[in-house]
């Protein structure tokens, strides 16, 4: 299914004259330089083609002939390669001799015969170069280190376009592709049709954590994973033309580029995602809607200005509140489209899959509203929707009253589950609610994001308990959004307990004091409440004393709201709060806090009241 989409989806890049995606037997590579060469075979300069625009020059992608899959072997590529092929010098390899003549051995045999004057001039180069010729010659002398070990492609002084890209030169590669082919015939697992089956399939790079060199989806290079006598690819039989698309087509989502919004990471797990609709227009504009809920605002800052993904975002999820079809919204947004989102994590030379998630446009436009519902607290957590990157950013844990999550602190694999809940709209996973808990008594802060998130949690747990017939005991029922003065669940009563305490504490003693109960007790409080709320509240009673000298009506209120609570909790405090109970907590603490927040008008703030900015990731 994976490879059959993506075999697809680089059917659809071909038929866009835009997308830049390679041609059969032809690869996207990173190049660095190009030689510019005479009809004579000499080198009269030498191009820097990289990007100088950022703060470190980056090679530019190139259309160039398929690289062969190196592992230990030396194998040249086709009129382009590294400094260590194609002049025999490098800052690394141990081996450039054997690697320059390997290359000038491939391309004497492939060229023989040829009249074009374009490689005539290249194999005179090769007959003429000799590597000591790199640290005389001005031209390759100022480029510097730079140069060694880049990529480098070939011109013809007076061209415009490089050497493999002659009629020529493409011809020959065709040839050089055709030579030696003892390829299987089978059916294709991807396209099923009866065609030469790959026996390696090309590399797959750009996924975080592997190695340059790239890895695999499909490889077989040990006997133990082969059966029945078959060799490598054909124990997963993928014709070479689908091997080529699939790979091209991933490649392609997983390049790095600022404009490339269908890609992402998320804690270990690379993300690409992309659609499938009746038209080419109707499919980018699912991806738009999808790059909107995974990556906000931080894509094109061109194409988003002026908060544009936000807002689109947003009209979307109501229209999917109001069961509205997303096509009433934009004509170009098809209910129909399938979405396929992929994530990939490293494993060795291969590549693992985190999660591989398909469904209809609305489909998923259902899965996020149902997802941002469960979110919901009021006053709002945040002023445009968190993406799943910066959700799993709360896990991690805060240095410092103003210090800022990183991103290398997430715990990886909870990244990649929380991502995968929320597409497929099953729970989310329980190591996240036990997480966040642990985070608010490690660092104490106790942000309105992080307490969506036990919201969430919660509530997602309750609503699919309920659809799923579960009974009343194992299901309390999801948490409420606000202030709930009638809720009796006694982690939710905690919560709003420990908060008034600390509003009295606050309100008797001013709002310098070095530490106030919060951060000397939540832990405790929220974990084991019979161990510590005796002792706050006879503390309280000392507070009250001293409150009823200076504000008298204050003083009356707050007991009564005390009191209030404590009549509706049992009569013995819990001696110990489980994990989900500690999460009420939580919420409790928040509504009751934002509460006294908004009946102060903000003079009195125990909790970071300013709702969280998704923003830029730390």
């Amino acid at each position: 299914m994976i490879l059959s989409a993506l075999v697809d989806y680089y059917q659809r890049l071909r038929d866009d004259p835009e997308s830049g995606i390679a041609e059969p037997g032809y690869s996207q590579e990173k190049i660095g330089f190009a030689i510019v060469l005479d009809g004579s075979g000499n080198v009269v300069d030498v191009h820097d083609l990289r990007d100088l625009s950022g703060k470190k020059p980056q090679p530019r992608l190139l259309d160039v002939p398929q690289p062969e899959k190196r592992t230990a072997g030396i194998k040249p590529n086709f009129l382009w390669d590294k400094t260590s092929y194609v002049l025999g010098v490098s800052a690394s390899s141990k081996r450039s001799e054997q690697e320059r003549a390997a290359f000038k051995a491939l391309h004497r045999q492939a060229l023989c015969g040829t009249d074009d004057p374009g490689l005539l001039a290249l194999l005179a180069f090769l007959d003429g170069w000799s590597p000591d010729q790199f640290v005389d010659d001005s031209l390759f002398i100022r480029h510097g280190e730079a140069l060694l070990d880049a990529n480098i492609v070939f011109r013809l002084d007076g061209d415009t376009g490089y050497l493999h890209q002659r009629p020529a030169a493409r011809a020959a590669w065709a040839r050089q592709q055709g030579q030696g082919k003892d390829a299987r015939l089978g059916s294709c697992l991807a396209t099923g049709e009866h065609a030469p089956l790959a026996r390696l399939h090309p590399a797959i790079k750009g996924v975080y954590g592997v190695q340059s060199s790239g890895a695999s989806i499909v490889s077989f290079n040990l006997e133990a994973f082969a059966s029945y006598g078959k060799s490598q690819g054909e124990n997963a039989p993928i014709s070479e033309q689908a091997a080529f698309a699939y790979t091209t087509a991933l490649n392609h989502l997983l390049r790095r580029d600022p404009h490339n919004r269908q890609h992402l990471q998320i804690g270990d797990t690379t993300v690409v995602f992309w659609a499938h609709a009746k038209t080419a227009p109707q499919a980018e504009a699912a991806e738009d809607l999808i790059a909107d809920f995974l990556r906000g605002e931080d894509g094109d800052s061109t194409a988003l200005a002026d908060g544009q993904a936000t807002q689109r975002l947003q009209q979307a999820l109501e229209q999917v509140r109001q069961g509205r079809p997303l096509r009433e919204l934009d004509p170009t947004l098809d209910d129909e489209a399938d979405i396929f989102v992929l994530g990939l994590a490293p494993n060795a030379s291969r590549l693992s899959i985190r999660f591989w998630e398909t469904q209809t446009l609305a489909g998923f436009a259902q899965r996020l509203a149902e997802h941002h519902a469960d979110l919901e607290l009021k006053p709002p957590a945040w002023r445009r929707p968190p993406t799943p990157q910066y959700l799993a950013l709360q896990t991690a844990t805060i240095y410092g009253e103003n210090g800022k999550p990183k991103a290398e602190d997430v715990p990886p694999l909870l990244a990649g589950e929380l991502t995968r809940a929320i597409l497929a709209g099953t729970r989310y996973p329980r190591s996240l609610l036990g997480t966040i808990v642990m985070r608010f008594r490690a660092d104490g802060q106790i942000s309105p994001l992080r307490v969506a998130l036990c919201k969430a949690v919660l509530a997602r747990d309750a609503r699919l308990g309920r659809q799923q017939g579960m009974s009343s005991s194992t299901n309390q029922g999801e948490p409420p959004v606000s202030l709930d003065t009638g809720n009796t669940d006694p982690g939710y009563l905690l919560g709003r307990l420990f908060s008034l305490l600390e509003n009295l504490q606050r309100a008797a003693l001013g709002t310098q004091i070095n530490a106030t109960i919060r951060d000397r007790y939540y832990g405790a409080a929220s974990a084991t409440p019979a161990s510590i709320f005796p002792v706050l509240l006879r503390n309280a009673q000392n507070h009250l004393g001293k409150l009823r000298k200076d504000k008298a009506g204050l003083a009356v209120n707050l007991e009564k709201e005390i009191g209030q609570i404590i009549d509706a909790l049992p009569p013995q405090f819990p001696r110990t709060l489980p994990i989900e109970e500690q999460g009420r907590f939580a919420i409790g603490y928040y509504h009751q806090a934002q509460a006294r927040f908004t009946r102060s008008g903000g003079q009195i703030a125990d909790i970071d009241t300013e709702t969280e900015s998704e923003g830029e990731t730390p």
